[in-house]
Parts: C-alpha cells; sequence; structure tokens
C-alpha cells in the first residue's frame, strides 16, 4: 500500500459521519438555592466569593440585602431565597453575575459543578410560571432538574 492509498482511504472516510450534525454545548455553573438546583451560564458568572461583609441599606425591598465593596466597585446583594418568597439565606457564598455590563451578586446556598449542556434540552418554561427568574429547565444527566436562571431579568429586581 502506497503512501497515496492510505490518503486516498481516509478522504473516503464514512460519508454517515459527516452527516452527523455537531452538538452545540454551552457551559452552564450549578448552585442550589432553597432546595432548587439552578443553572446559570458560566460566560455571566464574574466570580464566586465567600466572606464579603454586606451592608445593609434602608428603604429598599426585603429580598436585596445590602451591597458589597469589591475592589473598589459597589454591588448590590439579593436573596434569592427571598426573592422566591423563602426564609433568609444563611449562607454567605455569593455569585457575582454580569448582565449587560452590570454586574450583581446573588446569595446562594451551595455552588456545584460546572456541567456541558446540550442547547437543545434546555425547555422553555410552562407559560403560567409564577418564576420569572427561570428561562428553561432541563434534565441532567444524573436525573435532576435544572432550571436556567435568567440573569437579565435578576438585573430588574435589583
Amino acid at each position: 500500500m502506497t503512501q497515496e492509498d492510505v490518503f486516498m482511504q481516509q478522504d473516503q472516510a464514512d460519508p454517515s459521519a459527516e452527516a452527523i450534525p455537531a452538538v452545540q454545548t454551552e457551559k452552564y455553573l450549578l448552585f442550589q438555592s432553597d432546595g432548587l438546583l439552578f443553572g446559570v451560564p458560566a460566560e455571566a458568572v464574574v466570580e464566586i466569593i465567600t466572606g464579603h461583609t454586606v451592608t445593609k441599606l434602608p428603604l429598599v425591598p426585603g429580598y436585596i440585602r445590602g451591597i458589597i465593596n469589591l475592589r473598589g466597585q459597589i454591588i448590590p446583594i439579593v436573596d434569592i431565597r427571598r426573592l422566591l418568597g423563602g426564609e433568609n439565606c444563611p449562607s454567605d457564598c455569593m455569585m457575582i453575575l454580569q448582565s449587560d455590563g452590570t454586574q450583581v451578586g446573588i446569595l446562594v446556598d451551595q455552588v456545584q459543578k460546572m456541567v456541558d449542556l446540550d442547547v437543545s434540552s434546555l425547555l422553555p418554561v410552562p407559560p403560567r410560571s409564577s418564576n420569572e427568574l427561570v428561562c428553561g429547565m432541563c434534565s441532567l444527566e444524573d436525573g435532576q432538574t435544572m432550571l436556567a436562571f435568567d440573569c437579565a431579568r435578576l438585573l430588574d429586581h435589583a
């Protein structure tokens, strides 16, 4: 077999392999809040911090826990549990998110892991869903249901 024969065989690879469309995936960071599993697109996550002192503000809605000074930038902190109608979040774990150039922090119970999701597996939320912070949902490989967190809508509340 000559080199030319080898190249010809490679060029005549299985045509059915080329017909399979590439799966489009997106990275999501999973976090828990009040027993619910949420996912936020990784590109929206600026950083995860703990131990920052939150300065309380007067005359703000109860779900706004206050503000933090993060390297000279003032960032509002939203308690997701309170925003969704639950009790105060006992954790000091904050995810700093960015959407449309604006940063906001959210208090979460626990940050879990990063996953690659097939974009086509994200399903729309039911039309009469009362949870306006969720823009989709999907089942993960481990059988859990992830709610896709909508960062842009969160900014309407911050």
